[in-house]
């Protein structure tokens, strides 16, 4: 059974920092890419960063460079996202994926992240 359960979410102060994990299970996760999203209220989900399989290589949405770094730890079967310099607008859901085709594409149920004064 495929599990991605989010952990680390919570209320932050804008400028404040938060560690989100991804603990996955009943997949093989070294063989995935795996991908932060997040989707705000009334807004469209959208990709956050990504990391390959090898964690070798990382990409960024571009008002998240510099603030957010994705690692992951394939011997723990985890992927983590250090956010830092938090704004009011980095307040949404984050999901994290793990994919690898169009037919091995998973999903956890996401958690929920609040910044603000």
């Amino acid at each position: 059974q495929v599990q991605l359960v989010e952990s680390g979410g919570g209320l932050v102060q804008p400028g404040g920092s938060l560690r989100l994990s991804c603990a996955a299970s009943g997949f093989t996760f070294s063989s995935y890419a795996m991908r932060w999203y997040r989707q705000a209220p009334g807004k469209e989900r959208e990709l956050v960063a990504a990391i390959t399989s090898t964690g070798d290589s990382t990409n960024y949405a571009d008002s998240m460079k510099g603030r957010f770094t994705i690692s992951r730890d394939n011997t723990k079967n985890t992927v983590y996202l250090q956010m830092n310099s938090l704004k009011p607008d980095d307040t949404a859901v984050y999901y994290c994926n793990a994919y690898r085709t169009t037919y091995h594409n998973f999903w956890g149920l996401g958690t929920q992240v609040t910044v603000s004064s």
